[in-house]
């Protein structure tokens, strides 16, 4: 048997307010959503001037981030799951309109567990990946030094 961490509505708003910031340094109109380590919705905040499919963009990368442990764009970089030869190809067709394999989600990995996921949609990918990256920095802010959060781009558990 283990202790098992849960992602509670306190981190999940840590986590977006900081996202939010980064955004607006950014210029960038994004939404971010936190969800558990089932991939279940904790929360979510669309910023003004966000995409209208930005909330359902970043749902399915914050779901894909935690279900496979490891960052949405791992997927479809050289020799990546999901690319032609990947063991992974095609997966997102088996799951339509939950399963993102681009750039902007990210697994929540705290002292080695995973215990949910962020999905940043609305910038160039390179600002998705700042706001992402920006969540997981506050998260770890936020816990302190008990605690280790994963805080790279790159995340594969």
């Amino acid at each position: 048997m283990r202790s098992v961490l849960k992602l509670e509505i306190e981190e999940a708003k840590v986590m977006i307010a900081a996202g939010i910031e980064a955004a607006e340094e950014a210029r960038a109109a994004e939404t971010i959503c936190i969800v558990d380590d089932g991939g279940y919705l904790v929360a979510l905040e669309r910023m003004n001037g966000a995409r209208n499919t930005s909330p359902e963009l970043a749902m399915a990368k914050a779901f894909t981030a935690s279900g496979h442990r490891r960052s949405t764009h791992l997927f479809n970089q050289p020799g990546g799951p999901a690319t032609i030869h990947g063991e992974a190809f095609g997966i997102h067709a088996m799951m339509p309109g939950k399963f993102a394999i681009f750039v902007g989600g990210f697994p929540i990995v705290v002292n080695g567990q995973v215990i949910g996921g962020v999905g940043v949609s609305g910038g160039a990918g390179e600002e998705d990946i700042a706001v992402g990256v920006a969540t997981l920095k506050a998260l770890q802010r936020h816990l302190g030094e008990g605690f280790e959060v994963l805080t790279d781009a790159d995340i594969k558990k």
